[in-house]
Formats: C-alpha cells, structure tokens, sequence
C-alpha cells in the first residue's frame, strides 16, 4: 500500500513538473517575441552602422563608390588636421556649461521644493524648454542674439550697455551658445533633482534639527549626499550629450562661427561626410570621438565607485 501511494505521488509529481516545464517554455517563448524587436532594431540600426564606420574608417570610401582600405591613413591625416583639433577643443569648451546648469538646476530644485506661492507654475515655466523643439528654440536664440535687432542687445541697451554681435565675435560666440545651452537642459535636470530632493526620508532632517545641524549642515550632510546619484547620472548623460552638440551649432552658426570658434566635432565630422564625401575621414573622427566619450565615461563610473566608498 505505501509503495503504490509512493508510485502514484511519483507519478503526479512528474506530471505537475511536465506541465510548469511547458509553461514555463511558454513563457519563455513570448518573452523572446517581447525582447525581439528592439534586439533587431538595435543590430540593424545601432551594432551595424557601428561595424561599418570602423571598417570605413580604414577606407577612402566617399559613399559611393567601392571601400578601399588604406589602412591607418585617415587616423594620421586627423593628428596634422588643426580643424579637427579646433573643434575637439571647442566641443570639450562648450562643456563648461555642464557644472553651471547642474548647479543652477540643484538650487531651483531647492528653491521650487518650498512651499511658495506659484510653484507649480514656475515648474511648467522651466520645464518647457526641454520639451520643445530644438531646432525651433536655436533659431529664437539665433534672433535674440542678433547685434542689430536682437532681444538681448535690446536688453543691455536700458542699461547703458552697448552689445556686440554675439555670434559674430570670437570671444562672445561660445559664452553666448553655453548660455542658451544651459537654459535649454534647466528644466530637466531641475525636475530629476526635484524628485530626489522629494524622496529623502523626513525622519533625517527631524533627526537632524534635534541634534542642532544647521540649514546648510543639513544641506551638506543629508540633501547633497542623497541625490549624488542623480548628479552622476546627469554628468554621465551631459557629457555625452555635449560631445554629439550639432544643431545648435548648424542652425546659430552654419559655417561654424568666425575661425571656426564654434564648431564642435560632430559638426565638422557632417561636414567632412556631407558636404565633401569623405565618408572614410568622417568615419575615423566618429570611432575617435567613440572612445574619448567611452573613456569619459569610464572614468566617471570609477570616480563615482570611489566616493561611494568613502561614504561607506
């Protein structure tokens, strides 16, 4: 009787894991017909194009015609190419717009935390830039900056300022597209670290204020260290996006500014490929700027896993 009872629990148990294993496959199943279409997407229109442009960044491919290797020629031709510098330098200069807007972004955040009067209307006012074509805000900026008629100098002129053509002088035009840069990327930031700001426990500061910390204590020990990771995640996401800046610089400046002040190298990268064909050249400022933003961002990561130590 045991024995028979035994074969039968045996023999249901075998039968229940017959049918989980086929749910289970059932499930796996669709799973894969979910992930399937973006891992197509990314192969056709991400891993592709990538494998490409290396192998065209051997090239003196033009586009067109037949990819003919030539080896380590397009990468030699870039070190004795001073335009190619000029805009390396103007792209990471640009950048200084980063630590600016974050700083202006975390202090709104503060500021538009507290219980004041139109607060939430002064958050949509913020947040509209970003939501907003940038194409369209680069040619308002363009009209703003405008020595003759432009907002701007209208502005200064109360003042008693008389304002130069911003975007026709070598010394205003990347302050003046660092300025429209930064007020474009407020909103956005200015929400992320909203949200931080918003989910730190209450407790803390209660905790705080008993133990006599001040404001800027409880500022420095408590708010900074709990939205850090929102500050990594912007840097990380500001700093690839900085090195890829090309509309504004195409639609403000199409020539690239005075001596090329402002041409960034995305900018000069569409150039070299659209407007002379050279494909192969273009391709091998695209793997090169690849691996400054991949070597950036490695670094980022380590120096944030190493603070994160310190606090531990």
């Amino acid at each position: 009787m045991i024995e028979s009872q035994a074969s039968k629990l045996k023999k249901r148990s075998s039968v229940t894991l017959k049918r989980k294993s086929k749910l289970y496959k059932n499930e796996h199943r669709f799973a894969l017909l979910f992930i399937l279409p973006p891992v197509i997407g990314f192969l056709l229109f991400a891993l592709t194009p990538l494998l490409i442009s290396f192998y065209a960044s051997f090239t003196n491919w033009n586009g067109l015609r037949q990819m003919n290797f030539v080896g380590l020629e397009n990468y030699r031709r870039l070190l004795s190419d001073s335009y190619f510098w000029t805009t390396l330098g103007n792209t990471f200069y640009l950048m200084i717009g980063i630590p600016i807007g974050l700083t202006l972004s975390f202090l709104l955040a503060l500021a538009l935390n507290r219980r004041i009067v139109g607060r939430n209307t002064f958050r949509v006012i913020y947040y509209i830039p970003v939501v907003s074509s940038l194409a369209a805000i680069s040619i308002l900026w363009q009209w703003a900056y405008n020595g003759d008629f432009g907002l701007v100098n209208q502005a200064l002129a109360y003042i008693g300022i008389d304002g130069p053509n911003w975007l026709q002088n070598t010394a205003t035009i990347k302050p003046a597209i660092i300025i429209m840069t930064v007020w474009k990327g407020l909103g956005y930031s200015m929400l992320l670290y909203l949200a931080a700001i918003q989910s730190v426990p209450r407790t803390f500061y209660e905790a705080a204020e008993l133990d006599g910390a001040s404001p800027l204590q409880r500022l420095t020990y408590i708010t900074w260290p709990m939205v850090r990771p929102v500050t990594f995640f912007l840097i990380v996401t500001n700093i690839i996006g900085g090195a890829q800046m090309f509309t504004e610089i195409n639609i403000m400046t199409p020539t690239g500014g005075p001596m090329y002040s402002s041409a960034t190298l995305v900018w000069y990268l569409w150039q070299q490929a659209f407007n002379y064909w050279r494909m192969g050249y273009a391709s091998a400022m695209s793997v090169v700027l690849g691996i400054l933003i991949f070597i950036i961002t490695a670094l980022q990561f380590h120096m944030n896993k190493k603070s994160s130590y310190k606090l531990d």
